[in-house]
């Protein structure tokens, strides 16, 4: 069974989005499916990092 999403709406820099856009694009990805996996390891490192 796949994972809950939840739809939200942010707002970004537009140079953020465009650096955004070009890494999801050379990882074959959608730039939804590229920030979700850029917070889920930016967490993964924080929690790391609370463990220590």
């Amino acid at each position: 069974m796949k994972p809950l999403k939840v739809r939200i709406s942010i707002t970004l820099d537009e140079p953020i989005y465009q650096k955004i856009k070009g890494l999801a694009e050379y990882d074959d990805r959608s730039v939804s499916s590229y920030i979700n996996l850029a917070l889920r390891d930016h967490l993964e490192e924080l929690e790391q990092h609370a463990d220590q």
